[in-house]
C-alpha cells in the first residue's frame, strides 16, 4: 500500500467538489466564478477561492483563470474522492452495498504462494475467513475505470489480517474484503476475498484475490481472461 499523505481537503472542500460535479463538472471543463460559488456556499468570495485553491493543490481539480471567472476540470483524483463519498452513503442507506470492478487475469510474481503458506497468516485466514486458502493468488489487472472505483473500497468494512513476527523477521498486516468472481457467461464463484497487504510491490491497477480453490483451474482462466469482481457483502 502507498504511504498516506496528509491532505488539506476536508468536508468543506468536498462540498465544493460536489457542487462542481452537480453543475456538470464530471462531464468536462466548466466555467464558474468565485462570486457564484460563494453564493451557493453561503460564504465569502475569499472562502470560495481558498477552497478551490486547496482542491487544486491536492490534485482534485485543475483551474484556468480568465478575466470573468475560472475554467474548472475535475481530475481523476477528484472523481475518486466523490465516488468514495457516494459509496459511503450507499452503505448508510443500502444494506448490501458493493463495488464492481473489472479487469483481466495476469500472472503474478509468485509472492502470494509464499506468504499465504506462512503459519502466522494461515491461522488468521482460517479463523477470520473461514477457510484455508489455496497457496497462491489470482492477480487481476483492473481497467482504468475500475482503478478509480477501487478507492471506494475504503468505505467498505474490511477483515483485518494482523501483522506478526517470528525469530527472523516481522510480517506486515493486510486487509481482506469478501468478493465474488464472475465471468462473462454469468458463472460465479462466491467464496473469495480480495487481499491488500500494507506493504506490496503491486500498483493500484493490480488486485489480488484468495480463495479455497485455485481460481484459474476452477474457471479454466488464462492470462487476459476477463473477469468481474464484486467486492463487499452480498
Amino acid at each position: 500500500m502507498h504511504e498516506t499523505v496528509q491532505s488539506t481537503v476536508g468536508y468543506d472542500e468536498l462540498a465544493v467538489l460536489k457542487l462542481l460535479a452537480l453543475d456538470g463538472g464530471l462531464a468536462g471543463e466548466r466555467k464558474i466564478s468565485c462570486s457564484v460559488l460563494a453564493e451557493q456556499l453561503d460564504a465569502s468570495n475569499q472562502t470560495a477561492s481558498r477552497r478551490l485553491q486547496r482542491l487544486e493543490s491536492e490534485g482534485y481539480l485543475e483551474r484556468d483563470t480568465v478575466a470573468d471567472g475560472q475554467w474548472i476540470t475535475i481530475t481523476d483524483a477528484g472523481t475518486s474522492a466523490l465516488r468514495s463519498e457516494y459509496e459511503a452513503y450507499r452503505r448508510i442507506f443500502e444494506n448490501n452495498a458493493t463495488i464492481e470492478l473489472e479487469g483481466t487475469v495476469t500472472s503474478g510474481m509468485g509472492e502470494g504462494r509464499h506468504y499465504i503458506s506462512l503459519s502466522g497468516y494461515k491461522r488468521q485466514f482460517e479463523d477470520r475467513l473461514g477457510y484455508e486458502p489455496f497457496l497462491g493468488t489470482l492477480n487481476v489487472e483492473l481497467t482504468d475505470d475500475s482503478i478509480r472505483r477501487r478507492s471506494a473500497m475504503s468505505s467498505l468494512e474490511s477483515i483485518p489480517i494482523d501483522g506478526w513476527e517470528d525469530e527472523e523477521r516481522t510480517y506486515g498486516p493486510a486487509a481482506c474484503h469478501p468478493a465474488t468472481v464472475e465471468l462473462s457467461d454469468g458463472t460465479r464463484y462466491e467464496t473469495a476475498h480480495t487481499i491488500a497487504p500494507e506493504r506490496t510491490h503491486h500498483d493500484e491497477d493490480q488486485l489480488e484475490l484468495i480463495a479455497p480453490d485455485k481460481l484459474r483451474d476452477e474457471f479454466d482462466l488464462t492470462d487476459d481472461s476477463h473477469v468481474t469482481i464484486i467486492v463487499g457483502d452480498h
